[in-house]
């Protein structure tokens, strides 16, 4: 399946991206919604909606995620599931922390 095929039925999750910090700023946006089996997917949507912004593709490259609060770490992400209302928190290195 391709991005542009993917996670749009009716039964694919959809949830809330959230971006902090530079991902923020990349994005132009705060938040916004997904409707994606996995955070790969999710991610892959995230790139094709703002292919305008090509800051945001790179910015997500080196970030760490969160999944309903908990942390993906060196998960493929093709392996995180997302669940229907979940959170994907977007976040960037922190300076000083």
């Amino acid at each position: 399946m391709t991005a542009t095929t993917e996670g749009t039925d009716a039964e694919t999750p959809a949830g809330t991206i959230r971006y902090w910090a530079a991902a923020k700023a990349a994005a132009g946006t705060a938040e916004e919604p997904y409707r994606a089996t996995t955070l790969a997917e999710a991610l892959e949507h995230a790139r094709s909606r703002h292919d305008d912004r090509p800051r945001l593709a790179r910015v997500l490259g080196y970030c760490s995620f969160l999944v309903d609060g908990r942390p993906v770490g060196g998960r493929d992400h093709a392996s995180v599931l997302l669940a229907p209302g979940g959170t994907v928190e977007v976040l960037p290195p922190f300076a000083g922390g």
